[in-house]
């Protein structure tokens, strides 16, 4: 099912609304809520490129991004597609260097170069799929790209290009077919590959909905279809329209042809008078068979596998070939429907079977994880006489109020995931491990293997995360593997999840070799000689070179001309890697200084070097002068502080406003950070001195004498207290941003790039809500709602939702059980009202 991939408007079936409030765990962005939780697969979808989005398949659609990721075929065949790589990027993408680095283990250098890579190749395969019916890659191939692009985009957001396949929901429909605006679009679900993140989907969802482990929670299983979604749009009980995926919100009317399928109904007897079905058409294998075998016998076109041979045979322009194809269609979703088809998941399948549609017999409900894993091994074991292509199983919560109320995170639904089947394993020999240096200097080690295929991808590189898994053992200190250590010429058990991220999963101590030495994991980084240390309770080591660490300035400036910080057109990794190299550039403000050290007039100029001219050197320093001017949260993201990302810029900014005033904050706080960290380290050292001396730690107290030493003015305090008390900042991240700006290096940067900018604060929020642009606090017990809930609410009306009481604070929510801050909301004078309250205060919003 691995090319499904869309997302829906504003409403599905059960009326969740895109822009409803959504809970801060959840991924960055904003979803558009799902249809009813279509269950296909998404890998023939009349858009190929249709999985590539990680927002992805229709309503719930089991289309899961890893489907087939054991797929056949290195990622890094077709090196020419990368168009525009150097020489030594070119010979990366056909498998030597970054088509085969874990995701894991990507510099940000890397990652850039390996998305111009797959952006290509995807959009290659896609035309081919979709334009040409002839796919120039296996499908198990291109699921493969598709996840390896969505986790190296997940892992460095920054580096999203304008013209990433996940910001595809498709391809564009063909010219051949004229073209259906859905109603309702489309989205993906989350994947899972063992028991564990079974039960974890579980409890999340119980924590979410504040249901406890006693508390009946019913899901429904079923099959995770590999085949071609489809709509169909019936009206007054008469199919009116069917139409393929598109890109989500656009797809190809083929209505004709749907007419040709047998198991599609012409006409449906007591169906609501607006109802559209979502589905999957497939093609059984024995079909499939049949069909390849007629084609070769007529010295025509023969297909690389059901799915495709389904994709083709719906998207002919003429019905008389799609009516010769032997295709089937299975019903499992709804999309715009004038009245529900029933209270449950299971209710409203059963209704689709009684209005005359093929629904998947293997579709059960499931009291449970023990069910729903027993319901999965039962399928896994069934697979190959099932007749037809699945991939994985689909668990989605039941009853379809509680759907409602769990909604969406920016790309999938939290009531749904696909468990998809096991990954594939293979042993070979470790060569070398090697070590990069990421933008904050986390030094990551890579597996340098003897290559092999697994799962049919050719596989030279894996992960080893950190000098703890190489050791054997995990972040707590537990024995990993047995205990058994990694050593350079081992003999290892590779294995692919669905993620594509190969990883080292065993070692095979029979096999090792005679003198081989336990890895000593460098102290010193590999690019700048500095220092790498390891903070308590860091899992990396990391450099303390800083700017100074070629390999960090480099990443770091990357990161400030990526997609989500300053985004300069023409700027890229690979003329930032060229410009620092020729010591052109060394910090951000550099940049804005480019053009009168080379523009024109100068001794050297930008346009004389090779690779640009006149035009290309003269849109760059445009695009340049057109970011001196950059809001607030974007300056905040670029300037690649630790723990600060896209959200937590955004936060800083909201609460802020300004950067001078942000700045100022930060400075006043100083004190207050050195105090927290002192009472840290005040606390381990208490925590380790108690353990040896077989007494109680006293916390509290080692806390309060740490802070107490230092004398902490009482601005610093409050500054503090301000910006840990920002809903999800903390002291971790406060720490990192005051650490940055503390340094004198990091510090001097700041100052000399802000002098080239236009800094816009941040848009005050558009609501007339009645707690609009107010800090509120939520403690206690929440009843009618979760802690989640409540707060993705207020957010969405345009409050400040704050994780502390302070002076600052408007409001403050409690619940039973409230506490300490119901007291210190009382001393302060805030003012206080209960969830009653707040609901009758945001009840007309």
């Amino acid at each position: 099912m691995g090319r499904k991939r869309g997302q829906q408007d504003a409403k599905d079936h059960t009326g969740a609304d895109a822009g409803a409030p959504r809970a801060r765990d959840d991924a960055e962005g904003t979803a558009d809520a799902p249809g009813a939780g279509d269950s296909g697969g998404d890998a023939g979808d009349d858009l190929r490129a249709a999985d590539s989005d990680a927002a992805g398949v229709s309503a719930g659609d089991q289309a899961g991004a890893g489907d087939d990721a054991a797929a056949g075929g290195d990622a890094g065949d077709d090196a020419d597609a990368s168009g525009g790589e150097d020489g030594r990027e070119r010979r990366a993408a056909q498998g030597q260097g970054f088509g085969n680095v874990a995701v894991a283990e990507l510099t940000p250098e890397q990652a850039g170069a390996e998305l111009e890579r797959l952006a290509s190749l995807l959009t290659q395969a896609d035309r081919a799929y979709h334009g040409d019916d002839a796919p120039i890659m296996a499908d198990a191939d291109y699921d493969a790209l598709v996840i390896r692009n969505r986790e190296i985009e997940a892992r460095f957001p920054d580096l999203k290009r304008a013209d990433s396949p996940s910001e595809r929901v498709g391809f564009t429909p063909s010219e051949g077919f004229s073209k259906v605006t859905h109603a309702v679009r489309m989205l993906s679900l989350g994947n899972a590959f063992d028991e564990d993140e079974i039960a974890e989907f579980d409890s999340r969802i119980r924590r979410y909905l504040g249901m406890g482990t006693g508390d009946r929670l019913t899901y429904t299983s079923e099959p995770k279809i590999d085949g071609l979604s489809l709509s169909l749009r019936y009206e007054n009980g008469a199919l009116v329209q069917a139409a393929t995926r598109g890109d989500g919100a656009v797809g190809e009317n083929v209505t004709a042809n749907a007419r040709t399928i047998k198991d599609i109904p012409g006409r449906l007897e007591e169906a609501p008078d607006v109802l559209e079905v979502r589905g999957e058409v497939y093609m059984a294998h024995a079909d499939f068979a049949a069909l390849n075998e007629r084609q070769a016998d007529s010295a025509q076109k023969v297909f690389a596998n059901p799915r495709n041979a389904a994709a083709g045979s719906l998207r002919q322009l003429d019905p008389a070939i799609t009516a010769s194809r032997p295709l089937r269609f299975f019903a499992y979703a709804w999309g715009a429907h004038s009245e529900p088809l029933g209270e449950t998941q299971m209710e409203s399948i059963e209704r689709l079977a009684a209005l005359g549609f093929v629904t998947n017999p293997l579709t059960t409900r499931c009291d449970g994880p023990d069910e729903m894993l027993a319901q999965y091994r039962r399928i896994e074991q069934m697979r190959a006489e099932l007749g037809y292509d699945i991939d994985g199983v689909v668990y989605k919560v039941d009853d379809i109020a509680l759907q409602h109320r769990l909604g969406y995170r920016s790309t999938t639904p939290r009531w749904a995931i696909a468990h998809k089947f096991p990954a594939e394993l293979a042993w070979t020999r470790l060569e070398a491990i090697d070590i990069q240096v990421g933008r904050t200097g986390a030094l990551s080690p890579v597996a340098r293997l003897h290559p092999v295929t697994v799962g049919g991808v050719v596989v030279s590189n894996a992960t080893l995360h950190n000098e703890d898994y190489i050791a054997g053992r995990d972040a707590r200190g537990n024995e990993i593997r047995g205990g058994k250590d990694i050593r350079v010429g081992d003999w290892v058990q590779v294995y692919r999840a669905g993620d594509v991220i190969p990883k080292i999963n065993d070692v095979d101590l029979e096999k090792r070799p005679e003198g081989a030495q336990r890895y000593d994991f460098p102290k010193t980084c590999p690019e700048c000689g500095s220092p790498a240390i390891r903070e308590e309770g860091d899992a990396a080591r990391r450099c303390t070179g800083g700017l100074i660490c070629p390999a960090q300035a480099v990443e770091k400036l990357k990161h400030f001309v990526s997609r989500a910080a300053f985004d300069i057109e023409g700027l890229g990794a690979k003329q930032v890697e060229q410009f620092y190299r020729d010591g052109w550039i060394g910090e951000p403000a550099d940049i804005f200084t480019l053009k009168d050290r080379y523009g024109p007039g100068c001794m050297t100029q930008l346009r004389n070097r090779e690779g640009w001219g006149e035009t290309s050197a003269g849109n760059l320093f445009e695009a340049i002068e057109d970011k001196r001017s950059i809001p607030l949260a974007r300056l905040i993201f670029g300037l690649g502080i630790r723990h600060v990302g896209e959200v937590a810029a955004r936060d800083l900014a909201l609460h802020y406003r300004d950067w001078d005033a942000m700045a100022r904050a930060v400075d006043l706080a100083r004190p207050a950070a050195l105090a927290h960290r002192a009472a840290d380290e005040a606390e381990d050292a208490e925590r380790i001195a108690a353990g040896e001396e077989g007494r109680r730690a006293r916390i509290k107290e080692s806390r309060e004498s740490a802070i107490a030493a230092l004398d902490v003015p009482d601005a610093a305090r409050a500054a503090w207290e301000d910006l840990i008390g920002i809903d999800g900042i903390g002291a971790v991240l406060g720490l990192s941003l005051s650490d940055a700006f503390a340094n004198d290096h990091e510090r001097a940067a700041f100052d000399a790039l802000c002098k080239h900018l236009t800094i816009e604060p941040p848009d005050a929020p558009a609501s007339d809500s009645p707690v609009a642009g107010k800090t509120v606090v939520f403690t206690g017990t929440l009843e009618k709602m979760t802690r989640a809930e409540a707060k993705a609410r207020a957010e969405a009306l345009g409050a400040k939702v704050s994780g502390s009481v302070s002076a600052k604070t408007d409001l403050l929510v409690a619940g039973p059980g409230a506490g300490s801050k119901a007291k210190k909301a009382a001393d302060l004078g805030v003012e206080t009202i209960d969830e009653d309250g707040w609901l009758q205060l945001i009840g007309g919003s």
